[in-house]
């Protein structure tokens, strides 16, 4: 197989360049991205004998064409803005392709994919992406479905909290703000309750919960909840869901007086040239880097509660990825790069091959997908308990 990786020099597309050259049946991977410098930033994560470097010059959208159109599949992992021309450029080729990004900005494209007999897996990282696979597996073990809870975030290990924060980056700190002016959607007693970006931070949208190890992190609002349960049959007398980030306790008492004030707006302030939150990236990021011998984790726990045989059940899977320090890859790097490389393959063997924008949800067979990435060395734990 030949697969290409477009955005492989950044933080995920490094973890999914790594996996492929580690899989025996990848002939080839294309690296696209615009640093000229790939062998000196790949040196050392990866034998380099299977990696070609494209470095684009010019219009992006040509060069994306005339890569996916000598590849088997594709990882789109370029900036967010970037990915209907890779998208574009999928269809045009009809090269099956893999993207982390969300599918609902791409919509319109569907006919077109459909059309072109293509397959474009959208949302294939590690959320959305691996969650979403749980909910397929969790769906099964159900008749009805009435509660949903999904939680994950990517947080310093306890030695490498920096206060007041506890905070670090491992992925792209401006994404990190970005993410919070997104209004968020919960079901609670069954009614949809919208949350504004401006209340996300408030205690009554705020609560804890306990993980083995770690002990109490923070959870908050940052998703479309019945958006995602609305793809399961099961979960159709749904009575409260919600999709939150998790954080060190503290991160929304830090944040809220901020966005009160304007701090994470993305207007930009005249005679600066920069928004707050663009200011806030810059002047934060630095300062919130890893240390070479220091960790970070992603957490995630998905909590599934419904009747089976006319009995109360509670379903719950936990996942904790942590940095591989031998390699330098971040936990967070991991949990996008694998799943989008495990996917890419099983587009490219012709294993996932209905036309259209599909989901992790509805297309990835979760019990391949869940036992390629514990031979990773990522495994989901799940617990059921009945009442």
């Amino acid at each position: 197989m030949k697969i290409a990786v477009l955005g492989g020099l950044g933080l995920q597309g490094r973890a999914a360049i790594a996996d492929l050259v580690a899989s025996a049946d990848v002939e080839e991977v294309v690296c696209v991205d615009t640093a000229p410098n790939g062998a000196a930033r790949l040196g050392g994560l990866t034998d380099l004998a299977r990696v070609r470097f494209v470095v684009p010059e010019g219009a992006i959208a040509p060069e994306l064409a005339n890569v996916l159109a000598g590849v088997d599949a594709a990882i789109d992992l370029l900036p967010q803005p970037l990915m209907r021309e890779a998208v574009q450029a999928a269809i045009a080729t009809r090269t099956p392709l893999v993207t982390t990004n969300y599918g609902k900005t791409i919509a319109d494209l569907d006919p077109a994919a459909e059309a072109a007999g293509v397959s474009i897996m959208t949302e294939c990282g590690l959320d959305p992406g691996i969650d979403l696979v749980l909910y397929a597996r969790a769906a099964r073990q159900f008749d009805a479905i009435t509660a949903i809870d999904s939680y994950c975030g990517g947080i310093p290990e306890p030695k490498a909290m920096a206060k007041p924060l506890c905070y670090k980056v491992s992925w792209n700190f401006d994404m990190v703000l970005m993410s919070q002016n997104r209004d968020s959607v919960l079901v609670e007693n069954g009614k949809r309750v919208d949350v504004p970006a401006g209340q996300q931070h408030e205690n009554r949208f705020i609560h804890e919960i306990e993980v083995a190890g770690l002990g109490r992190l923070e959870a908050f609002p940052n998703g479309d909840a019945p958006h995602y349960a609305g793809m399961l049959a099961a979960a159709k007398g749904l009575q409260r869901s919600g999709r939150y980030s998790l954080r060190w306790p503290g991160w929304s008492a830090f944040w809220a007086p901020l966005k009160e004030l304007g701090f994470l707006s993305e207007d930009k302030v005249p005679g600066v040239g920069a928004s707050p939150r663009e200011f806030l990236g810059r002047l934060l990021g630095p300062q919130l880097q890893y240390g070479a011998d220091e960790k970070d984790l992603c957490v995630m726990r998905n909590v599934f509660t419904g009747t089976q045989d006319g009995r109360r059940k509670t379903v719950t899977s936990d996942l904790v990825i942590e940095r591989d320090l031998a390699s330098g890859l971040f936990g967070m790097s991991l949990g996008v790069g694998y799943p989008a490389s495990i996917v890419a393959q099983m587009l490219a063997r012709g294993e996932i091959t209905e036309p259209g924008l599909l989901n992790p949800l509805l297309h990835v067979p979760d019990g391949r997908f869940l036992d390629e990435l514990a031979r990773r060395g990522i495994r989901v734990s799940e617990t059921i308990d009945w009442d």
